[in-house]
């Protein structure tokens, strides 16, 4: 077998319609290699092939069967391709047949970008149950909510059973205390049932420390970079070729063989890559050409601490051919407007100015000083639609990150969570909640894993430690480690019934039922986006035209009533809605209709006309 066509195979245990296995492992530093399986555990030599790669085709291995590699006869290892791992990362793999599943989402088309409203998730903390089926008995409610696709935090298989998914080992493998790869084939189909996408949040710039065995295949890692999580994955030093493989054929797995919608690509600025094509460029041209077989958009979105349209652009301009990215400013923009602490990376914003500048901008930090990085930072981001922009009031990492964990509705008052609910709605980019956000969640969503290395467990514990220290925070995080701390992460789906988080639920409702009829809101265009900040005021006047429909959003983030006047004296005014309507538990009632003028906007509120002549 050629090179070129080895690289064109996917790694680890496949099976034919018949049954054979097809075994593929990368291994240049070995000599020999077996295939050990089953009760007997007798093994099966692999025949080397160039570059480091070994092949074997067998019908002694089934699926069900845990296998596992000896290497110069050290191990058994898993496969670094392993798709079930039912004993944790220390055990061995079991074989699984991707092709076994009987898909029913034939007629499911992924819908556009611009018409996503995200729900971030963590499978383990989203039910109390914890499992992927689960997450199956929760769909119905999201689609009451309006929720037409879900974002997933990593699955790829971690030490223990709890652990947010960036510390997973093997990238190919779906964790085991979820329900492992099965279930999540069953959970994707009856999401695209009920006509929801499914992005999957995936990590390519480092592994997690515990049960990491793929340096003992191969040249996965290099020393030429550092990542503040881990080693660097090799993607352009020498044997960086077959690495590269690995994840581009991940990439595409998880698209075909579990028919997920898009995939999130968690800090790429931490993957590193000098080749003439990187190696996310790569991944869209083979992503793109899957596209092309299955008639289905396959959506790739960043995340990363950069200010840089090069991601985004298409290959043809010069970009690496991302369709979407998160932008961090505008969290931390609208964060500081709220009134809450300007310490750490939130001391460069300021405010509304800054708000209303990523309104327009998307980047706040486009080629200005940045006195947090001491540098200038950022570049333009023109005639890049909105649509390639995610915003959001809170995440995992938001939330997470905090020493304590504590949500927005333990930081601010709840006509202040109803202003920045609106402001990520009203925005001109795609709309991105985290689980529990639309009830007004009060418990935590804290860091957590589950290590069992006491050594490694403590490192944790003081870098946790160590990274509070940037925001100048005293007292102790929790124990990552705890049961609790995992345990007091899960929202509490009781308190939908109840007050005030029954009202907050219909308002995030009616806002995403806005967000879909209303044109001039479904449509993320920035070109007919005007923002003005009111620094005196802490109130920020957007106004969005599309079409014949105009309009006019107060986002007033101060606590006292502010002025404001209505645009156009020719026109009158329909309200869409106001967060200090008594509907929704406010202060009071704004005017159903108004005219050209000055209105009087309620203290911590966002309230939104359009003209009438659009109705």
């Amino acid at each position: 077998m050629s090179y070129a066509d080895l690289l064109k195979l996917r790694p680890g245990v496949t099976f034919n319609a018949e049954g054979e296995a097809q075994v593929l492992v990368w291994a240049p530093k070995a000599e020999t290699v077996q295939l050990v399986f089953g009760k007997s555990q007798q093994p099966l030599a692999l025949e080397k092939h160039p570059y480091g790669f070994w092949v074997l085709h067998t019908r002694a291995l089934w699926p069900g069967d845990r296998y596992g590699f000896l290497l110069d006869g050290e191990g058994p290892y898993a496969d670094p391709a392993t798709l079930h791992q039912p004993d944790g990362v220390h055990g061995l793999s079991e074989a699984f047949d991707l092709q076994r599943f009987t898909w029913t989402d034939k007629a499911w088309q992924n819908p556009h970008l611009k018409d996503y409203i995200i729900y971030e998730l963590h499978a383990g903390t989203f039910t109390s149950e914890g499992s992927f089926a689960a997450i199956e008995t929760k769909l119905d409610y999201l689609l009451q909510l309006g929720v037409n696709a879900i974002e997933i935090m990593p699955l790829s298989q971690f030490a223990g059973d709890r652990n947010w998914g960036y510390d997973g080992v093997f990238p190919y493998s779906v964790q085991h205390s979820y329900g492992g790869p099965g279930a999540l084939q069953r959970l994707v189909n009856a999401c695209h049932e009920k006509g929801i996408a499914v992005v999957l949040d995936l990590v390519y710039n480092h592994l997690g420390p515990e049960g990491n065995i793929l340096g003992a295949f191969g040249h996965y890692f290099t020393d030429k970079y550092n990542t503040p999580w881990g080693d660097a994955i090799n993607f352009d030093d020498a044997w960086s070729d077959a690495v590269r493989h690995y994840f581009v054929q991940n990439a595409l797995m998880w698209f075909r063989d579990f028919h997920i919608d898009g995939l999130r690509l968690d800090a790429v600025h931490a993957i590193k890559d000098l080749s003439p094509r990187h190696i996310l460029q790569e991944i869209r041209q083979e992503v793109d050409a899957l596209s092309r077989e299955t008639g289905r958009a396959h959506y790739l979105i960043v995340e990363m601490d950069l200010n840089d349209t090069r991601y985004v652009k298409p290959a043809d301009a010069g970009g690496y051919g991302m369709d979407a990215q998160w932008i961090d400013e505008f969290h931390h923009a609208l964060r500081v407007s709220s009134g809450q602490e300007r310490s750490g990376y939130y001391s460069d914003f300021d405010g509304v100015a800054s708000l209303a500048k990523s309104f327009r901008d998307a980047y706040v930090f486009d080629g200005l000083y940045s006195e947090h990085r001491k540098r200038t930072f950022g570049m333009k981001a023109d005639g890049i639609p909105g649509h390639q922009f995610i915003v959001f009031s809170q995440n995992h990492d938001h939330i997470g990150n905090r020493m304590l964990g504590e949500r927005t509705s333990r930081l601010v008052s709840f006509e202040m969570q109803k202003l920045l609910a609106g402001v990520v709605f009203v925005s001109p980019f795609v709309p991105l909640l985290f689980m529990g956000e639309e009830w007004a969640e009060p418990n935590p969503f804290q860091y957590f894993v589950s290590h069992t290395d006491a050594e490694l467990a403590e490192a944790v514990r003081k870098g946790r430690k160590r990274e509070f220290a940037a925001f100048h925070l005293d007292g102790e995080a929790p124990d990552p480690v705890a049961v609790d701390t995992f345990e007091n992460s899960k929202p509490q789906w009781h308190l939908v019934t109840q007050e005030p988080h029954r009202t907050m639920l219909s308002y995030y409702r009616k806002w995403i039922a806005l967000r879909k009829s209303q044109q001039v809101l479904h449509e993320c265009d920035r070109n007919g986006l005007s923002a003005e900040a009111f620094e005196e005021k802490e109130m920020i006047v957007i106004q969005r035209v599309w079409g014949g429909q105009h309009l006019v959003a107060f986002l007033n983030f101060s606590k006292t009533v502010q002025d404001a006047a209505l645009p156009f004296g020719h026109l009158t005014w329909r309200k869409l809605i106001a967060s200090s309507d008594v509907a929704w538990n406010g202060p009071q009632d704004m005017p159903e209709q108004a005219d050209a003028g000055t209105l009087t906007v309620p203290a911590e509120s966002i309230t939104v006309y359009v003209n009438a002549i659009s109705s």
